[in-house]
């Protein structure tokens, strides 16, 4: 499918800055699919949405300060590091001494073409090596060390920033160690938020668990390709970022039980949607697999969903593969509409940004 029709003008205004507070005061798009009927809600309301029975299903993943600001070792330029996922432990020489390191695939940026090798000194400790740069990713692979022996995982928290998206034109600060991250985060490893997640409150998830929703978590470590631009003007000539995912048993075994009992499977985020349908079983209709790995899965409009029946999400890029897959789920004539009704009554956008429901036609058990 061709990516201009996933294109709209969106002013630069509209693009949230900072996240809304408290969390579920965030405004809430209901789009019906069928009718195309719009409400403008608030995420706080989200509870009275999801029908009781329903398997609610968050992405658990959690957000590293994978952008470190450093120095050429050799020059004193500037260097910026955006870590994106470690590959393994290993050790590396430095003055003659061999240390423990880790290997990362990472993306680098400087004011002169970076040299391979070459050190990078972030803070007082934190060693970069650029060791090479990987053929089938084009990604740099990149050695961290310390110079004091401190453990790299440590030094990596003190020193690194929040990756916020480019979007969000200004410097991260204190608050977004908190706000750029989920309540419910637990395993690091993205190195951008699981959006739609920043919603949801405590209080919230309690309200859900009241009304008899049963929440569940997948991991899906959330890459910088998800803000890359399609280069392509078809999407089928796309190359999708692989992300690593897991859908634990106990996960699946909750969504078996719904389909039991014949409730409805609600995905919070695309990534959460990207990994219940990189694991549904095929051979057993609307159920998922426990299981990790990594996932490409690309979803555009003539997809077929096997086992989400409704999203919460946030809104999207022009010209993306997120927004093609929410255009996937509720039409894409729909969608754009929705989004065009958005844009008229001053949604905010993107990470920071509100947030929509969308219901999948022949959903069981809706409220």
């Amino acid at each position: 499918m061709r990516i201009e029709l996933f294109d709209f003008d969106l002013p630069a205004d509209r693009i949230a800055q900072r996240p809304a507070e408290p969390r579920d005061a965030s405004k809430l798009l209901v789009l019906d699919p069928v009718t195309g009927a719009i409400e403008d809600r608030v995420t706080a309301e989200l509870a009275g949405l999801i029908a009781p029975g329903s398997v609610l299903v968050v992405n658990d993943t959690r957000v590293i300060p994978a952008r470190l600001m450093g120095r050429k070792a050799r020059t004193g330029g500037k260097v910026e590091i955006l870590l994106v996922r470690k590959v393994q432990d290993e050790s590396v020489v430095v003055d003659g001494v061999r240390v423990a390191a880790e290997r990362w695939k990472a993306m680098g940026k400087a004011s002169k073409p970076l040299k391979i090798p070459s050190h990078v000194l972030v803070g007082d400790t934190l060693l970069v090596v650029l060791d090479r740069k990987s053929e089938r990713d084009g990604l740099l692979e990149v050695l961290l060390t310390t110079t004091d022996g401190e453990p790299v995982e440590a030094v990596v928290r003190r020193v690194g920033h929040v990756p916020l998206p480019p979007y969000i034109r200004r410097e991260d600060d204190a608050t977004d160690a908190a706000r750029y991250q989920t309540v419910f985060a637990r395993a690091d490893g993205a190195v951008a938020a699981p959006t739609a997640g920043l919603h949801l409150t405590n209080r919230l998830l309690g309200a859900l668990s009241e009304r008899g929703v049963k929440v569940a978590t997948v991991t899906l470590h959330v890459g910088p390709g998800t803000f890359q631009p399609v280069q392509v003007e078809d999407l089928d000539a796309h190359q999708m970022h692989e992300e690593w995912y897991e859908v634990p048993l106990y996960t699946a075994r909750e969504i078996d039980a719904a389909r039991d009992r014949g409730s409805p499977v609600v995905a919070v985020g695309t990534t959460s949607v990207r990994a219940l349908e990189s694991a549904a079983d095929p051979e057993r209709p609307g159920r998922v697999r426990a299981m990790s790995g990594s996932t490409a899965l690309l979803i555009q409009p003539g997809y077929g969903f096997r086992v989400v029946d409704a999203v919460l999400t946030n809104f999207h890029l022009p010209r993306s593969t997120l927004l093609a897959l929410v255009s996937a789920f509720a039409g894409r004539e729909r969608v754009m509409e929705a989004y065009a009704h958005a844009v008229a009554k001053e949604y905010r956008f993107y990470s920071y940004g509100d947030a929509m429901f969308l219901r999948r036609r022949g959903e069981l058990g809706v409220a």
